[in-house]
């Protein structure tokens, strides 16, 4: 694939299309049996089954054929996979997508179909707004390349309720919470999501987050997605973090999903073992207790999230940097991100990914512009939170606690990725080749886990735990996205020093019945829809 590929819209035509032009554009059209037709390929129904040789006929928005089809069946277009491999369409379940797709410019989302995401789940981590209505309105008049669906967040209710104090709501401020709860989820929302790491999220307890998922519970089928409140040993642990989710669920009877699931830092490297077992166990016990990753040994998040303690975010960035400009406050928040600094892996583990203030940094580590300031890495990580903070990519992970995790059969894969314009920042390379980086690296490269698994993992697995209606399988009645892929070159391009690279290998795209990407081309037009409950 060029870098970026051109909007072209290529149509592979059936055998018949000439005959079919010269008797006329209408009786061509009326005699058609399929409107796309993919022959011979290696067909993962997205079940968690092997593959098998089969052809797949869609017509309109939907598959109506899997199996062996009659040589003499027609269709407007037709691919031939053979030795390609064909799939459902990949359901991200952890996608920053938004607010990017809510614009003309990055709605086509290039980056995202490029990976075979032909689903991306909205407003993770407890974030995006309190009505969805707005948003869902402006998804839906930039028209989305690729299907979306949207949750209500924990962070976006609260912020709309109390603002970004920290402290417990009254009764009055519960009751509007819970009420924007179901106000979301009537409106159609599929689930809810959580984040108390991230401020005002951080500043809630079990109680208001369960409080919040019982009204989320009324709904069948309803989740809660949580980034969980501490990944590492910030201050209660990932241990009791994955407990903390698991008791929601317990007292509320939801689903609970842990998000982009991790061991962050060396001071919790190795408890994906025992987090495992917790999880196990819950399951075991009856409750529905599910994950999603992301295949990296890398995380991003805020500078400030990262580093600053809890107490000190209040208020938001504008509030931190005046604390920081007070001597004893900084002084005191300073004291706090010595820990902090060292649960990221210190100051080398810390790439600035996006810092408005002074783009120039962006890419470098914290040593490095340390070094060059001739300054400790905490006073110039201080400096630039005063400047307005910053993204970063923190290099934090153990490869052995990311494939342990990966192997589970509750594991589903994620990207965490954003939306952005080409080119622009250091973005995690993860907004362009998280899922065929997990084929490549970790299914065709390393065989940790089989490529039936990676592709249920990332289809049919997701559309079951969320519930989400007649997606991620290949059978005949499933809305038609599908993929048609090549084994031999489907990669990830993408990488930290060079993020900006769209991902490679993924020959068609079809969203719902239409082609998105043809030839390895992105097509002109955008089929993408907005889905909600009872929908």
């Amino acid at each position: 694939m060029k870098t970026p590929p051109g909007l072209l819209r290529r149509q592979v035509l059936a055998v018949g299309l000439a005959v079919g032009l010269m008797s006329g554009a209408s009786s061509f059209a009326l005699a058609q049996d399929y409107d796309v037709l993919i022959r011979g390929g290696l067909v993962f129904d997205g079940t968690g089954a092997e593959g098998r040789i089969a052809d797949v006929a869609i017509k309109g928005d939907r598959i109506v054929e899997v199996g062996e089809i009659a040589a003499t069946a027609s269709a407007a277009t037709v691919v031939d996979a053979t030795g390609k491999y064909v799939s459902p369409g990949f359901i991200d379940t952890h996608s920053h997508a938004a607010p990017g797709i809510e614009t003309p410019e990055l709605a086509p989302a290039i980056s995202v179909l490029t990976q075979g995401i032909t689903l991306a789940m909205i407003n993770p981590d407890g974030g995006g707004p309190a009505d969805l209505r707005p948003q869902v309105e402006a998804i839906e008049a930039n028209r989305p390349g690729v299907n979306v669906l949207p949750m209500i967040g924990h962070n976006g209710v609260r912020r709309a309720v109390m603002g970004l104090e920290n402290r417990k709501p009254t009764a009055a401020e519960l009751t509007r919470m819970q009420a924007l709860v179901r106000e979301a989820m009537t409106f159609g929302a599929l689930g809810m999501s959580s984040g108390p790491f991230y401020v005002p999220g951080k500043y809630s307890d079990t109680a208001e987050i369960v409080a919040l998922a019982k009204v989320a519970a009324e709904f069948p089928n309803a989740f809660h997605t949580s980034h969980i409140r501490d990944e590492s040993s910030y201050d209660i642990g990932v241990l009791a973090s994955v407990a903390e989710l698991i008791e929601v669920s317990r007292q509320t009877g939801i689903i609970g999903v842990v998000s982009h699931m991790k061991m962050l830092g060396p001071t919790v490297w190795g408890q994906s073992e025992d987090a495992v077992k917790m999880i196990e166990a819950a399951r075991a016990e009856g409750l529905s207790i599910w994950a999603d990753q992301y295949p990296y040994a890398a995380s991003s998040t805020g500078l400030s999230a990262a580093l600053v303690p809890g107490w000190a975010q209040e208020g938001g960035g504008e509030a931190l940097a005046k604390r920081l400009q007070n001597p004893e406050q900084r002084a005191l928040i300073r004291e706090g991100m010595v820990e902090n600094l060292a649960r990221r892996a210190g100051a080398n583990a810390v790439m600035i990914s996006s810092h408005r203030a002074d783009p120039s940094l962006e890419g470098m580590r914290l040593d490095e512009i340390a070094r060059r300031n001739l300054q400790d890495p905490l006073d110039t990580a201080i400096d630039i939170l005063i400047q307005g903070g910053a993204g970063i990519v923190s290099f934090n992970m153990n490869e052995k606690d990311v494939e342990l995790l990966m192997k589970q059969p509750w594991m589903m894969t994620s990207s965490d990725g954003a939306l952005v314009t080409f080119g622009e920042g250091a973005e995690h390379p993860r907004a362009y080749g998280a899922y065929p980086r997990k084929l490549r690296r970790y299914v065709i490269e390393r065989d940790v886990i089989s490529l039936a698994q990676a592709i249920h993992s990332s289809t049919g697995l997701p559309a079951e735990v969320f519930a989400i209606p007649d997606r991620g399988v290949i059978r005949p009645g499933a809305f038609a996205d599908v993929l048609v892929f090549n084994p031999e070159t489907v990669r990830d391009v993408a990488t930290y020093p060079q993020p900006h690279a769209y991902s490679e290998g993924m020959e068609f795209v079809f969203v719902n019945g239409k082609a998105a990407l043809a030839d390895g081309e992105v097509t002109s037009e955008r089929h993408g829809r907005v889905i909600l409950r009872g929908q």
